[in-house]
């Protein structure tokens, strides 16, 4: 009876330290996998926001299409204006985010007047309705190309008389006969004549604050002074320095 006993207390013996080292290898796997999780989960905010605009179409002028400037995160508002400055009108993407109320009505009824972004229609006079596109964004949010093309100009932007940053020409690579012109921004110091430039990927400046110096009708559509990039397209042969 005796070997009996010895070898079921060698058997019970073996079938705890299986235990034993089971446990101690879940515990041990467990740990690394949750220091593996928990370490990833800290990582810092700033890294979960977009660098620069996610590829995305805002207006169209014939066969060039205008992408959007500014990273989605940082855009406050997008509005189209009238000016006497020569821009050709614009085609938005979306639809009027204040349209009158039959228009709003005959739109849930029968469709139509686009989806998506929504822009403001500012007003202005001396040109089509559509000539100037602004993309609102706080001071100092990087600027993008909205085309791919080369920079064919960069001069002083005035107003009042004084000089706030500048006026950058950029030349669509798939419409030469065009101009893409950007203002209200401080240009990128990288940037020159004749740099290559490409479509939400390439940086060429950034906001401006020009909310004392001019008023900034987009400023009645967002929660801050209305600051913007502005945008235009002009035919080639119009260009001046």
């Amino acid at each position: 009876m005796r070997p009996r006993l010895h070898t079921g207390r060698l058997v019970a013996g073996a079938f705890v330290a299986a235990a034993l080292a089971v446990t101690l290898l879940l515990t041990a796997f467990g740990t690394a996998e949750q220091t593996r999780v928990t370490g990833a989960a800290v990582a810092p905010a700033k890294r979960l926001l977009p660098a620069r605009p996610l590829p995305q179409v805002i207006a169209v002028r014939g066969a060039l299409r205008i992408e959007l400037p500014i990273a989605q995160s940082r855009v406050t508002a997008i509005g189209y204006h009238a000016a006497s400055t020569g821009g050709l009108a614009l085609d938005p993407v979306g639809r009027p985010a204040n349209e009158g109320l039959l228009s709003r009505l005959a739109h849930r009824l029968f469709g139509g007047g686009g989806g998506g972004l929504r822009y403001y229609q500012l007003g202005g006079s001396g040109g089509a309705d559509t000539a100037v596109l602004n993309v609102g964004a706080p001071p100092g949010t990087d600027v993008y190309a909205p085309v791919d093309g080369t920079v064919v100009g960069i001069s002083d932007y005035i107003v009042s008389g004084g000089k706030y940053g500048v006026r950058i020409d950029i030349q669509p690579a798939g419409a030469p006969s065009l101009v893409v012109s950007l203002t209200h921004l401080r240009p990128d110091p990288a940037l020159e004549i004749g740099s290559s430039v490409a479509s939400t990927v390439s940086k060429i400046g950034t906001v401006l604050d020009l909310s004392r110096v001019e008023e900034q009708a987009l400023a009645r559509y967002t929660q801050d002074e209305g600051n913007h990039v502005a945008l235009e397209v002009r035919p080639a042969a119009t260009l001046s320095p």
